[in-house]
Parts: structure tokens; C-alpha cells; sequence
């Protein structure tokens, strides 16, 4: 049997990275984990290609070489997904489609005739045997939340890891919180299930004997879901590290109650954690209380952001704008919590109700959906898919001037040089590699020549080898990935 594995082309959006990708010699921020893992669940005689449409072209004779053309990707990937099919249609080459954007959505792709919703662990021997019959039916779904312990380890000899920024690992599904727009218990449930320590430390090392070397995202969608489980891990690649002497970092997901355990976060640092990324959403306790943000409602979110920074972590945030109890004021104040706090990486997006969410549900009883598709890509100015209580336009105008601001060059570095100062350099160093040195390099010639900003971009870096030289590598990092996140503002 030959199986073709197509993982979409992704848009530019921010966190694509695509505008520094080039820099440091990458095509790719990272690769599709779903497919490489249910390429690791098929039988081991059977043929298998990868074509990831952001690192390689996905030509007519890789589709007609096919028996099967297995497809998946998120909300983002939509226009993607409908010309891949397309494609396989004019060829005669059957699709099998799973993954985030089918599990809530099957119905937006008619042209689709068998689908995999939902966790496929499960359903995997049925659909082989249907695969190897030519039986196929139209839908295969998960009756039940499958046992993670049983997830092999991705088939990353399928893909080039010299193409891509990270890699990522699962190490656990579900959350325990309700937000009302967020989807990932409508896929995942409530429990958070996690895979044994021993499994993460295999996938771990089986990417340290395919030669990675530098970060790992564990994409859990909240670290600490379980974190009894997460510190035993924790334990687990510290050993590992003394072991195989990897300087690999690591970055993940965290709900803002991470603050409130300082040895957990020492933990995470010894462990080699570099950045955790953090669901604000808002500085409003009433737009909080709304979109039943209740953890972040009951605490100071600057003081936690301070205190996460302060023992080594870097705090990536999520932001959102649009909510009903949003005031005229909102991007003032986003602005300044943002700046105040120094979450360097601050992803500010419209609200959108994504399909099968309590948000989607509720503004459908409320009538306000509107005829726009959301796109994924909650910057796109454009799919706003509902009704919002504020002026649409005042709306869209507040957000847009909120994200240019926050991306101004004064900005960007004023508030990474806050961070700089909030942090405190510990675990372990990270290997420089060459494509970094060489981005940094050619960075020098786009930010400190070339780009309006380069008095801004000088002064940071002055700073930085004066007062913090040990935090000199991290400024680096952060000035290019601030190309980027300014050219993507720039262009709302």
C-alpha cells in the first residue's frame, strides 16, 4: 500500500514566522506532529511519503503514485486543503481527511469523502482493514477519549529536521478550564490524559539520535493539566540532560496559575524550559468573568507575568479584543498591561467563535453570527464572524492601531528590555548554532541599517552588552523574531 501524507500550505500569520525564517536558513517553523504520528500507526510494510507544502512542493506525481492521499491540518490551513483536494480529484487519488479542522467542521469540505474525526489512535486497525479492502466509509469517529500511553513515537525519518525552527512532542491532551471561545476541550475533553515519562524521554532522545539539537515545543495545550504527572517529567529529561549532555531548550503552554508554584517553575528551568506561553486575554476582570477566564480574573496578571519571568522563563502571551464587556478603552489598557508586564511576544487577536465552541453556540442563540468565515487567523480583519457590542468599526480601527503600536520598533524593545530586566538567567545554556549566528548577522544589516527603527534596535543592543551580556543571545533572538511580528502588524 502507498500512502502520500500532505500536510497544507500555511498562510503568513504570526506565529508562521515566515519573514525570518529565511534569516536563520528554515522553511518551516515546524513540521505536522498529527501526520508523523499516524504515519508511526501504519503497518511497517507499507510505503510512505511526506510532502509538508511548506518545506517541499506537492507535485502530480506524487499524488498518482499514491493509493491513498492522507490529509490534515487546522482552521488556517482551509484554502489549502480545498486545493490539495482538488488536485487528488483530477488524479482519481482517494482522500482521507483528519485532524483540528475536520473534528469541528467536516461539513465546510463536501468534496471530502472519508473522514477521520476526532483522536485516531482507536480507529486506526478498522480503517487499515478498510484501506487494505477498499471499503471505506464516509466517516470513522472516536467513541471515547483513547489512552495516550499507547501513542508511538512520530515517524520523524520521514521529514528533514534541518528545515524547520522546532520540533514539537505531545506530552499530554485536554485542559481543565472552561474558557468559552477556546476549542481544545470540544476536541480533547476536560481530563487532561498525559503519556508515561518514559514515553516523552523516548520521543525526546529518538530526536537526539536523529541528530535535533535545539528547541522542542511540547504543544499541551496546558503543561500543567496534570502536574504531578509534568513534574515527574520534569525529573525525568533533567536526568536525561546529565545523561546525553543535549543543550536542546524547550518552550510549551501554561495556564497563569504556573506563577503561583516557583519551585515547579525552577523545575521547568533546571529542565532546560526557556519560554512558556500564557492565556491573557485581558486586562478587564469583566471581559475575564465573560469568557469564564475565572484564574486570571482572581489575580494581579502583571505580578505573575514578573514572577515567571523572574525565575528564567520567558512569557509569551495571548491576548484578545472583542469581547461584549469590552469598553472604548480596552486597547489603552491592553497596551499598557502589555507593555508594564514586558511580554515581548504578545499575540493580540480579535475575538472569533470557533466552530463548536460555547461562544460559537452562544452567539448563534443570540443571532449573531455573521456570514464571514472564521479563518483561523484571528488578525485577519476580515473574519470577524459575528456581531460584536461594540462598533465594528471602532472595533477593527482600535485593534489594528493597538497591534501596530505595540510592534513599533521604541515599543518592541522598551518592552523587551523590561523583560530583560525582570529576568534572571538560569538552567542550562543554549548551543548557539551556525543559522543563528547567521541570522543574527544578517538581522544586523535589516534592523540596524536597512529598517526605520535601527536607532531603537542600537540602543537595545548597546544596553544588552553593557548592562545584561549574558542575556545578549536571547536579545538577539528576540530583536529578529520582532521583524516578523512589526512586517505582519504593518500589514493589517
Amino acid at each position: 500500500m502507498r500512502i502520500l501524507m500532505v500536510y497544507p500550505e500555511t498562510p503568513v500569520t504570526f506565529w508562521s514566522l515566515k519573514y525570518v525564517l529565511g534569516l536563520v536558513c528554515k522553511r518551516s517553523a515546524h513540521p505536522p506532529l498529527g501526520l508523523l504520528t499516524v504515519a508511526a500507526m501504519l503497518p511497517d510494510d507499507w510505503e510512505i511519503k511526506l510532502i509538508d507544502m511548506n518545506v517541499d512542493r506537492l507535485i502530480g506525481d506524487d499524488i498518482e503514485w499514491a493509493d491513498y492521499v492522507m490529509v490534515s491540518g487546522m482552521i488556517i490551513h482551509r484554502v489549502s486543503i480545498h486545493e490539495i483536494v482538488a488536485r487528488c480529484h483530477r488524479l482519481s487519488t482517494p482522500v482521507i481527511a483528519g485532524g483540528p479542522v475536520f473534528a469541528t467542521d467536516h461539513a465546510s469540505f463536501p468534496d471530502i469523502h472519508h473522514f477521520v474525526l476526532g483522536e485516531a489512535e482507536d480507529l486506526m486497525p478498522q480503517l487499515i482493514e478498510d484501506m487494505v479492502r477498499g471499503t471505506l466509509k464516509h466517516t470513522y469517529s472516536a467513541p471515547e477519549r483513547p489512552d495516550i500511553t499507547r501513542v508511538p513515537i512520530p515517524r520523524w525519518d520521514l521529514i528533514d529536521l534541518r528545515h524547520y525552527l522546532t520540533m514539537p512532542i505531545q506530552f499530554s491532551r485536554g485542559c481543565p478550564f472552561d474558557c468559552e471561545f477556546c476549542d481544545i476541550v470540544v476536541m480533547y475533553g476536560h481530563l487532561p490524559r498525559t503519556k508515561t515519562t518514559e514515553q516523552v524521554v523516548a520521543e525526546i532522545d529518538a530526536l537526539h539520535r536523529h541528530g535535533w539539537k535545539d528547541m522542542i515545543f511540547l504543544v499541551d495545550d496546558n503543561f500543567i493539566g496534570n502536574k504531578k504527572a509534568a513534574s515527574a517529567l520534569l525529573t525525568a529529561i533533567i536526568e536525561w540532560r546529565a545523561r546525553t549532555g543535549s543543550r536542546m531548550g524547550f518552550l510549551t503552554e501554561a495556564s497563569v496559575n504556573l506563577a503561583d508554584d516557583l519551585e515547579f517553575c525552577k523545575l521547568m528551568v533546571e529542565a532546560g524550559f526557556k519560554r512558556v506561553f500564557v492565556g491573557f486575554e485581558s486586562p478587564s476582570v469583566e471581559s475575564l468573568i465573560e469568557c469564564r477566564k475565572m484564574l486570571n480574573a482572581r489575580r494581579d496578571l502583571v505580578q505573575s507575568v514578573q514572577r515567571l519571568q523572574s525565575t528564567g522563563l520567558e512569557v509569551m502571551g495571548g491576548f484578545i479584543v472583542g469581547f461584549d464587556n469590552d469598553a472604548a478603552d480596552i486597547f489603552r489598557r491592553q497596551f499598557e498591561f502589555i507593555q508594564r508586564s514586558g511580554v515581548v511576544t504578545a499575540m493580540v487577536g480579535l475575538l472569533n467563535a470557533l466552530p463548536g465552541t460555547k461562544l460559537h453556540i452562544r452567539l448563534a442563540k443570540e443571532g449573531r453570527l455573521s456570514d464571514s468565515d472564521c479563518t483561523g487567523d484571528n488578525m485577519d480583519l476580515l473574519a470577524l464572524n459575528f456581531h460584536p457590542r461594540m462598533d465594528r468599526k471602532a472595533l477593527i480601527d482600535g485593534y489594528r492601531a493597538l497591534v501596530k503600536k505595540l510592534y513599533e520598533p521604541r515599543a518592541y524593545y522598551d518592552r523587551a528590555w523590561t523583560f530583560l530586566s525582570n529576568m534572571r538567567s538560569r538552567g542550562p545554556r543554549m548551543r548557539m548554532s551556525w543559522s543563528s549566528l547567521e541570522g543574527w548577522i544578517k538581522s544586523i544589516w535589516l534592523l540596524g541599517i536597512w529598517h526605520p527603527g535601527r536607532l531603537a534596535y542600537w540602543r537595545f543592543c548597546a544596553a544588552t552588552l553593557l548592562r545584561r551580556p549574558r542575556q545578549f543571545q536571547v536579545a538577539m533572538m528576540l530583536s529578529m523574531s520582532g521583524l516578523h511580528f512589526r512586517r505582519v502588524a504593518n500589514s493589517l
